[in-house]
């Protein structure tokens, strides 16, 4: 898990991910437990934000998971040399 986290690619992706479904995601939570001055709330701008943030966010993070996992592959078949 650590390998992946050390990726800018996965780092930006979670940020992304973090900052596009954050707000949506608290309006949702606030309205059900009825802190949310609207019950039922329409967050057209937020749900905006999500949608426009969520397919760069999974590209970033399908990018460093292969990247990530393709370093891995090439680090473990590479032969240890000996002096």
């Amino acid at each position: 898990m650590g390998g992946y986290l050390r990726s800018w690619w996965v780092r930006i992706g979670l940020m992304l991910l973090i900052v596009g479904a954050g707000p949506l995601v608290t309006i949702i939570v606030l309205a059900n437990i009825g802190l949310w001055p609207d019950r039922n709330p329409n967050p057209i701008g937020p749900g905006l934000l999500f949608a426009l943030m969520f397919y760069p966010a999974v590209f970033c993070l399908f990018v460093g998971i292969v990247r990530v996992r393709m370093a891995r592959k090439r680090a473990l078949s590479i032969p240890a040399t000996r002096p």
